[in-house]
């Protein structure tokens, strides 16, 4: 690992963050002066501890506050790991409690799709900033519903895709924003590895499980970021299992589809639980973006007839990247990076692209 030294100064270089003064938040509806937001995990699986967890020990701009666990084991393992007091472990009964408490900025949910929709609303509702794992919900009318809450409540609200605050994934899009190479032609992008595991919540459709919320997700962003533009409609899909007895009721284990944007610019994706392909192919009118693997944890990397694309980087660095940039945006009084819409849009792409599946025909999104 990195030492933290080193990690701030590629965070530096890599997000053009200074030094942060003091600042004056909303937090509970009284004015509170910190230097760095208190940060709540809601959620202590995978994510949360192998990498959530890391990273906010390198982050300087927030750090981990509390945690939200229905595994009272859990609770007294994070206690003693990271020093967190009582008055900042709550548990999914007690969580609406955590609005009086003033160590807490930051809530971040980090559960199952399906429940991401009520804790973001009691998030909102006890008057913290929110973020949210992607994918963002299971439904385009729940990822509005989350929206409206934040705003009624007048807090932010950020999705996880970190991949969009690395330097990678910024590289690429500056060469098609700019238009270095000529407009964007066609694309190709995959995300997909192995999943050995047959009873995660990947595996349970009421859950929001299969491969399109998860690692679908992930291509969409490709092919939406790669290409600059929004998809107008799904003109073909196919959804397939190829192990009927984890991936049950349709639930797809492998989805391929044809994404239409605008000028006749096409997009074909692929997302998959059965197999290990992470690219990204942007065809533009004077040569091609190569990104390989494009939204990986770590080892990011690419080129194109412009040169070599690869900011290297060590696993956390990315959620640090991630967190610290969210955190510097509330305190500076910005706009986050990755709002509430951008999960709102991906999740209408991924319902056309259930439907198309469904229907066998081309799908407006």
């Amino acid at each position: 690992m990195t030492t933290r030294r080193d990690s701030l100064k590629t965070l530096g270089l890599a997000t053009g963050l200074g030094m942060i003064s003091p600042f004056t938040i909303l937090a509970s509806g009284n004015p509170v002066k910190k230097e760095k937001l208190g940060i709540a995990l809601v959620g202590l699986g995978y994510y949360s501890t192998d990498l959530l967890a890391p990273a906010l020990q390198l982050t300087k701009n927030c750090y981990l506050a509390g945690i939200v666990t229905g595994t009272p084991a859990k609770a007294e393992t994070w206690k003693a790991k990271f020093n967190i007091p009582d008055k900042n472990i709550y548990n999914y009964e007690n969580f609406d409690s955590i609005k009086d408490n003033p160590d807490i900025d930051v809530i971040y949910v980090v559960l199952p799709p399906s429940m991401h929709r009520e804790y973001v609303e009691r998030a909102a509702a006890a008057k913290k900033q929110v973020w949210c794992e992607k994918p963002m919900a299971v439904t385009a009318e729940d990822c509005q519903a989350m929206i409206d809450a934040c705003k009624k409540n007048g807090v932010g609200l950020s999705i996880g895709y970190r991949c969009q605050h690395e330097p990678n994934t910024k590289a690429y899009q500056e060469i098609v924003k700019a238009e270095k190479l000529g407009k964007v032609v066609s694309l190709d992008c995959a995300a997909g590895y192995r999943e050995g595991r047959t009873d995660h919540w990947k595996q349970k459709k009421e859950m929001g499980g299969g491969v399109i919320y998860d690692m679908g997700v992930y291509a969409i962003q490709g092919a939406r970021l790669g290409s600059n533009m929004e998809p107008v409609a799904v003109k073909s899909a196919k959804v397939w299992t190829e192990r009927p007895e984890i991936y049950k009721d349709g639930l797809g284990e492998i989805v391929e589809a044809e994404l239409e944007f605008p000028g006749g610019v096409t997009g074909k994706i692929k997302t998959s639980f059965g197999e290990n392909v992470n690219f990204l192919n942007i065809v533009c009118e004077k040569g091609t973006i190569e990104m390989e693997p494009f939204s990986a944890y770590a080892g990011n990397k690419g080129k194109s007839p412009l040169g070599e694309i690869n900011f290297p980087f060590q696993q956390p660095m990315e959620q640090v990247y991630q967190m610290d940039q969210d955190a510097a945006n509330i305190m500076g009084g910005k706009p986050v990076m990755v709002p509430g819409e951008e999960g709102l849009r991906d999740i209408r792409v991924v319902e056309a692209i259930l439907k198309s599946a469904e229907s066998g025909k081309r799908v407006v999104v």
